[in-house]
């Protein structure tokens, strides 16, 4: 299995906000941009994994902007850290209003993917390897992300997370 750039799985989507997506006050419904996130991550995550994937985590999404009726938004997503059988995927959402030619962030979030085979058992992914300063740092940080998913899951025991603990380390010598 050949390790893959991070760069391979970037994955892009445009969605127009049309009435049916909006609540009474005319603003994108939460969970109509988290199923477009979720197709959009997770098309990622098959690019790098090169097989089916199924979504196992969705971390914190805040909502800076809401998204308003007629307005463009802007999926793009990479995988930032490829693990046994997982892949975590960054996702940077905007709102553009083409007839004002404003763009603005709204949204950013993490999802985790596993990849399965056809009898739904987890399958190992290829290495990522990150190239830019940007994929590095995702890269590197993506162990504490993903030790604090394992610890709200209940698979981690807070005590054996090392780099939580080192991070905490660090502001403490600070």
């Amino acid at each position: 299995m050949a390790d893959k750039f991070a760069k391979e799985s970037y994955t892009e989507m445009n969605e127009l906000v049309l009435p049916n997506d909006t609540n009474t006050f005319g603003n994108l419904m939460g969970g109509r941009l988290l199923y477009w996130m979720d197709i959009c991550s997770a098309m990622a995550a098959q690019k790098h994994c090169s097989n089916v994937v199924v979504t196992a985590s969705v971390d914190n999404v805040s909502f800076q902007r809401s998204i308003k009726l007629g307005e463009v938004v802007t999926i793009q997503a990479q995988v930032t850290r490829a693990f046994n059988t997982s892949v975590e995927v960054r996702m940077e959402i905007f709102a553009q209003n083409l007839p004002q030619a404003t763009k603005v962030k709204t949204n950013e979030a993490y999802y985790t993917f596993v990849a399965i085979d056809p009898l739904g058992k987890p399958k190992n992914v290829p290495e990522l390897i990150p190239e830019t300063e940007l994929e590095k740092k995702l890269y590197n940080e993506a162990l504490g992300r993903r030790e604090m998913r394992l610890i709200l899951a209940g698979k981690l025991k807070p005590e054996n997370a090392l780099e939580l603990k080192n991070l905490v380390s660090l502001f403490n010598h600070e």
